[in-house]
């Protein structure tokens, strides 16, 4: 098991074949894609998934880091958080999706702050961005209990299952990041 990051109830692992079948119930649930743009997926969807994210894991320059949050105490999947490096002079853009039966227990706060510290330690990144639609309550929460700054709203900038949506902006530089952060996340 590849721990890549972990706090007192959670670790972030690396994607592993058999993970498809723990992602298929919060990635075909409807609720929980409404402000994806992909999704409500399909087994097939979920393998093809987890296969791309092993793929990705492989790459000389790997661009794109899919963790499965993992609650301790039960070895339950809760969700997955994920990194792109969107600017290989150290810019990278994080995204969390959490199963619906645990939403509102702190898990994509803690999981995006193991995140960051993963962003702006291990990948030494310069500048972190995340993204969320206006209507995404929740997210922003997490957003800004984490301590990212809001830099604005890209107008109409993303297609979301047939309809333009607007996207709030916010980020967080590595001056910003220090291990209180990660420590003061609780659910």
């Amino acid at each position: 098991m590849d721990v890549v990051e972990e706090n007192d109830r959670i670790y972030l692992r690396e994607v592993l074949p058999e993970d498809w079948a723990a992602f298929q119930p919060y990635s075909s649930n409807e609720e929980t894609v409404k402000y994806q743009p992909w999704g409500p997926n399909t087994p097939d969807d979920c393998k093809f998934f987890v296969r791309q994210a092993m793929l990705d894991r492989m790459q000389r320059h790997r661009g794109r880091f899919v963790f499965v949050i993992v609650e301790k105490s039960s070895g339950a999947v809760v969700g997955n958080v994920e990194m792109n490096i969107r600017d290989w002079d150290g810019v990278g853009e994080v995204g969390f999706i959490i199963h619906q039966d645990r939403w509102g227990e702190g898990f994509a706060t803690e999981a995006t702050l193991l995140m960051l510290n993963y962003c702006f330690v291990t990948c030494e990144l310069h500048r972190v961005v995340a993204t969320s639609s206006p209507q995404n309550l929740p997210s922003i929460r997490v957003l800004e209990k984490i301590g990212m700054i809001k830099e604005g709203m890209l107008r109409k900038d993303l297609l979301i299952k047939g309809e333009w949506r607007d996207s709030l902006v916010y980020s967080m530089l590595r001056e910003e990041w220090n291990e209180e952060n990660k420590q003061n996340a609780k659910p």
